[in-house]
């Protein structure tokens, strides 16, 4: 099995959390990997050496000025009442609903869903807002979210 239930995931609390639940019936879209195949998708779309953001080298694509166009906040939105990611993050992401999308927390946390749940749950992958990197399926466009409450904008190459 490549998946974890999420009842098993390690933070599981970020979708389960009193102040924002994730309804059940979404659990089924959010697919926490397990440490093999997390481990694997970072390697080929993230860093071959690096575990995790703090620690990418200057030749990872993220750490490569030129793909990121801009940095925006993101903790405004997230602090606020309004449930929609940024405006600018959209207007970025021009994606369909049904795109999948990879949520790569570090090498051995890595969350696969479809957009339109990433969409409607963002606060809830940002409890833990430790550097994750956002990526999709055959797609370039990238979210770099940082824990100062900004998110970079770019490209992958």
């Amino acid at each position: 099995m490549s998946y974890l239930p999420l009842e098993e995931y390690q933070r599981k609390w970020i979708f389960t959390h009193q102040s924002m639940p994730v309804p059940e019936q979404d659990w089924i879209a959010i697919k926490p990997m397990d440490q093999l195949r997390s481990a694997q998708l970072w390697k080929e779309n993230i860093s071959a050496q690096s575990p995790d953001a703090d620690r990418l080298s200057s030749s990872d694509w993220p750490m490569k000025e030129s793909n990121w166009s801009d940095s925006v906040d993101w903790m405004t939105a997230w602090e606020s009442d309004d449930e929609s990611l940024p405006e600018s993050v959209l207007e970025h992401i021009d994606w369909q609903d049904d795109v999948t999308v990879y949520f790569c927390y570090e090498k051995y946390n890595v969350i696969e869903t479809k957009w339109v749940t990433f969409k409607k749950h963002w606060k809830n992958f940002l409890f833990y807002d430790d550097g994750p990197i956002l990526i999709a399926r055959r797609r370039n466009e990238a979210l770099w979210f940082d824990s100062k409450g900004k998110v970079k904008l770019g490209h992958r190459d």
